[in-house]
């Protein structure tokens, strides 16, 4: 499979999880009688509405707010877009398409609910660090990902350059 055919397929996953997953819990907590479930000793499922975007910045609650931010992300998801299309690589592709798929899948709920939903609850030492979806931790690990490739590429960058004849 060629590279973004390969995001393609990894930014449509993401969606399809990340919305499904959502449902999930949207259907879970909307018993009256549902508070945090601890998942684990340092993980919750905590159902809280991000109007803003990383970490409640920015939050918006106007109707105007909100179309901002989704005009924005589907801005910023077709440069993403426009960058995987001409990936040459699987890494950079798959992380292309984790950061798409969140990207999509968060837009989905600020279309769908006026806020991204999200429910896990992670926490350490009685401090919350911030609750997050799987959109989000999409997000991070095709960041990471990127990252990785940069880290990476610069070797074979000099490698490529030095078989080069001079100038």
């Amino acid at each position: 499979m060629k590279p973004p055919a390969l995001g393609g397929v990894v930014a449509l996953a993401v969606v399809l999880v990340d919305q499904i997953v959502k449902a999930g819990v949207l259907s879970y907590s909307a018993r009256p009688d549902v508070d945090p479930t601890p998942l684990t000793p340092f993980l919750d499922l905590a159902l809280r509405w991000n109007r803003g975007i990383s970490f409640s910045l920015f939050a918006r609650d106007s109707a105007l707010g909100q179309i901002t931010l989704v005009a924005l992300t589907l801005a910023v998801t077709g440069l993403l877009a426009l960058w995987l299309f001409r990936s040459r690589s699987a890494l950079p592709a798959v992380g292309l398409g984790l950061i798409i798929g969140g990207a999509l899948g968060n837009a989905i709920d600020r279309v769908a609910h006026g806020a991204v939903v999200d429910y896990l609850d992670l926490h350490a030492f009685g401090r919350h660090f911030f609750v997050f979806n799987v959109a989000d931790a999409a997000i991070n690990i095709g960041v990471a990902l990127l990252i990785l490739d940069l880290l990476l590429a610069p070797g074979a960058t000099k490698e490529s350059k030095s078989r080069e004849p001079a100038a």
